[in-house]
């Protein structure tokens, strides 16, 4: 694979994925490769709102954020072209699906349960894992989600020991399978 200079994206490309799959690592250094825009969406709302997702949470629930969720994925979205990485459930709504669907293309960062708990387990920052299990609680997110997440125009798999470079590079192949989303120059 060449140097990122040789591609152009024409659309824009939007990560999904569980907790620690790595769509923030992955987004920002893929944007970087290819020189364009980088945007969380969970940032995007913290920023927003001027409070944490914690707090939003803990202030107005879940259903609040979720709506804030797809008012903030509408607004990227028409930015682009641009990487965006999504929250963990962002995908699961049927309107956002439909919304990348029609402004992008979903790329699912699949990993697997061990991986993510490895990346998640020390974090607190996780206000779905604050549970008496927080493993179980992944397990079933987890198992709850694959199937959504499978709706994704383009599936990854994520090593469990995979560099950002190296997962980086993985989804940069990927991405170049779909001219009509990374044009080869």
């Amino acid at each position: 694979m060449g140097p990122a200079a040789a591609y152009r994206l024409r659309r824009n490309v939007v990560l999904v994925g569980m907790m620690g799959a790595g769509k923030t690592a992955i987004g920002r250094a893929l944007a970087a490769m290819l020189q364009v825009p980088f945007v969380d969406s969970d940032a995007a709302i913290e920023e927003a709102a001027a409070l944490s997702i914690d707090e939003i949470f803990a202030r107005d629930g879940e259903a609040f954020f979720r709506r804030r969720e797809t008012e903030v994925l509408r607004r990227l979205l028409a930015d682009g072209p641009r990487i965006i990485s999504t929250g963990g459930g962002a995908f699961l709504a049927a309107e956002n699906r439909a919304l990348i669907a029609s402004d992008a293309i979903a790329l699912w960062l699949d990993a697997d349960l061990q991986t993510l708990w490895e990346r998640v387990r020390h974090k607190d920052t996780r206000p779905l894992l604050r549970t008496a299990d927080p493993k179980g609680t992944l397990t079933r997110l987890l198992a709850a989600r694959k199937d959504i997440y499978a709706l994704a125009g383009l599936r990854l798999p994520v090593a469990f020991h995979a560099s950002i470079e190296d997962t980086t590079q993985d989804a940069l192949r990927l991405l170049a399978t779909q001219p009509a989303v990374l044009e080869t120059l």
